[in-house]
């Protein structure tokens, strides 16, 4: 496949990753990355936490949990040689009672199945050596779960890419991909290219950019966003690294943690509700195309049905500083209203079925010429290399 031509559309970390791994590897001769923003990682990428997951949640075999595996290591080469920030500060899943420990020693389980080194159970006692702020029946201590900076990652990745001679266009949204049995034509501004191979990386756009080609229409993306709190500078002493709760099955998203960020900052959050749409960072920012794609869709009615304390719960702290601040409040008891400052809003492309079931593991689809990242959330970011080995791997065999 030398002579391959590819275009690659999206310029958050996966489809920079991508686009690098294509060139690489050898499989194309030439690829276009096209990015409709003027900045790379300007959305999910650059409005995340910062988290290098270690793999502890993961169905094993599943691809999450070998691409997390494989990705971790992928990012510690590239910030080691492109010098890019990267701690190993570890993480505390703390359980409150004796229902808690029971699904900590679940994830213990699949941690242990996931080869995450150094990860335990631990007690009251050693938490509060690792997290003296923090209280809890007992913890599960992963001391490799690591924090970077994910937009200078992709950056890196970015220059490793152009050096490679592959070429980055900035400010190129593109409007339609067209499978003509052959070739693929891509549409950006009104002017279109021929390529062989065309790989959809769009993130929140993913959906939409792979029914346009021909692709399912499903799973859908419905947006949800997560706004965090900062913890004021005379106040981050009360977090070393990363406490987290112990996930709880009757919720389908994770809940208030707390969050060392790479330039330490301490984050509290995300809490997780239906955005205002799919790029709207900014509260009561509505997008009606967004927010009409949501009500037309069965399947989101389906999940809103089915989730009505989880919607009760997060949006008791949308509405209420209070609510959201007593949640961490839970894992470190001196926390206070008066340490926070309002922090930034991500908006997370989760990916949804038509039975309102919401899509856990990474999803590729298409075909020879065009195919779609359609889902790739948490741990994207740290699989993100892992799963450009994966896609292109996937590409060269078609």
């Amino acid at each position: 496949m030398t002579k391959v031509r590819a275009a690659v559309v999206g310029g958050g970390i996966v489809g920079v990753a991508v686009a690098r791994e294509l060139l690489l590897s050898g499989t194309a001769a030439s690829v276009e990355l096209f990015e409709k923003e003027p900045a790379l990682a300007a959305h999910q990428t650059g409005r995340n936490s910062g988290v290098v997951h270690a793999g502890l949640y993961y169905e094993p075999g599943g691809l999450k949990a070998t691409l997390c595996r494989r990705g971790v290591g992928l990012l510690q080469e590239v910030a080691a040689r492109r010098n890019v920030p990267y701690e190993e500060c570890g993480k505390v899943v703390v359980a409150r009672d004796d229902a808690e420990l029971a699904r900590l020693r679940l994830i213990l389980d699949r941690a242990l199945a996931n080869g995450v080194p150094g990860v335990r159970m631990i007690g009251a006692a050693e938490l509060q050596r690792i997290e003296p702020h923090s209280r809890g029946l007992a913890a599960l201590h992963s001391p490799t779960t690591a924090i970077t900076d994910y937009a200078a990652m992709t950056r890196a990745l970015a220059l490793d890419f152009t050096e490679a001679g592959g070429t980055v266009r900035l400010g190129h949204k593109v409007t339609a991909m067209t499978d003509g049995g052959t070739r693929v034509s891509v549409t950006t501004g009104g002017t279109s290219s021929s390529f062989d191979l065309v790989i959809n990386c769009a993130g929140l756009q993913s959906d939409r950019l792979a029914k346009a080609s021909g692709d399912s229409a499903n799973p859908r993306i419905a947006p949800f966003f997560g706004a965090y709190f900062l913890l004021r500078p005379e106040r981050r002493a009360l977090v070393n690294g990363l406490i987290y709760p112990a996930p709880d099955p009757r919720y389908p998203f994770l809940g208030v943690h707390l969050t060392k960020r790479i330039d330490g900052e301490i984050m509290v959050g995300p809490n997780a509700f239906l955005a205002g749409g799919r790029e709207a960072y900014r509260a009561l920012q509505l997008a009606p195309r967004d927010l009409a794609a949501v009500a037309g869709f069965g399947g989101f009615w389906r999940f809103a049905a089915g989730n009505v304390p989880a919607a009760v719960r997060e949006g008791r702290t949308v509405l209420s500083r209070r609510v959201f601040i007593d949640a961490a409040r839970a894992y470190v008891p001196e926390l206070e209203l008066s340490d926070v400052m309002p922090g930034h809003r991500g908006i997370r492309a989760q990916a949804m079925n038509p039975d309102g079931s919401l899509v856990d593991d990474f999803v590729i689809t298409g075909n020879a010429r065009i195919m779609h990242v359609r889902n790739a959330p948490s741990p994207g970011a740290t699989s993100s290399m892992a799963i450009a080995e994966h896609v292109v791997a996937l590409a060269s065999a078609r």
